[in-house]
């Protein structure tokens, strides 16, 4: 990956961040994208204190004009976009009868239209160059039922879809559109459900009054481990991969 340019989006955090940082380590230079300025900042500034080639690029994903400048600043400053992993996401739990309309846009707005916008420039820019590698992160939510998560899910669920058609449209110019499917993983946005020990321990062990497996591996993924699995998918070592989804939640989804 020496010497190509990769664009990530939520990469302020989590999942994000992780992948930032282990495309830089390949020698990728890396668009870190996120809608938080100042957390970006932190996170380019440290990695970059580290001798890898990262720039910072505030961006809102929900919205299609900012996204199409800041695309064409990515590619004006570090070069054509080889790789793109759309890791941006929000997650606004509750019942679907008291959910509002504000959380469910949202949500829709930043998983699902958020990577239409990004995928949609970045491609337009891959199709002339006959070469690509795109990257959803979706969840394992997408086909696994979830109390309280249903906007989530479903969101994710498009996301996903969307990623493979896109991949269906964009084979023939050589260019492979994957998804990338985690379970619960050790991030700030998860850990915002857990209020303490035992409700991690019963994200584990499974909770059958609200119809949810545990996970078969006995632990959560990290984000190291969600950023290795979109590497592989962007390498060449996967090359012959295109319109696949890979789940990385420990069994939690008993291969669905």
């Amino acid at each position: 990956m020496w010497g190509k340019t990769a664009l990530v989006t939520g990469a302020a955090g989590g999942i994000g961040e992780a992948v930032v940082r282990a495309l830089a380590a390949e020698g990728a230079a890396v668009a870190a994208v996120d809608v938080e300025a100042e957390a970006l900042h932190l996170r380019v500034k440290t990695l970059a204190g580290e001798g890898h080639r990262v720039r910072g690029f505030a961006a809102d994903v929900s919205t299609g004009a900012a996204v199409d400048a800041m695309v064409e600043e990515v590619e004006r400053e570090l070069g054509p976009v080889r790789y793109l992993v759309n890791a941006a996401g929000v997650l606004r739990p509750g019942a679907v009868t008291e959910f509002s309309d504000h959380d469910w846009n949202t949500t829709f707005a930043v998983n699902t239209t958020g990577v239409f916008h990004v995928s949609r420039a970045v491609a337009r820019r891959m199709v002339p160059r006959k070469e690509g590698a795109i990257v959803t992160v979706a969840s394992n939510a997408a086909t696994v039922p979830r109390r309280d998560m249903a906007a989530y899910a479903a969101s994710k669920a498009a996301a996903s879809s969307f990623t493979k058609s896109l991949g269906l449209e964009l084979a023939e110019h050589g260019i492979r559109c994957n998804v990338v499917a985690p379970g619960t993983t050790e991030t700030p946005m998860i850990a915002s459900l857990y209020a303490d020990a035992d409700a991690l321990r019963a994200t584990i062990e499974g909770m059958p009054a609200s119809h949810r497996v545990g996970i078969p591996l006995r632990k959560l993924a990290t984000p190291g481990d969600i950023a290795e699995a979109v590497l592989f998918l962007l390498s060449e070592r996967a090359s012959h991969i295109t319109l696949h989804d890979l789940t990385v939640d420990g069994g939690a989804g008993l291969g669905r």
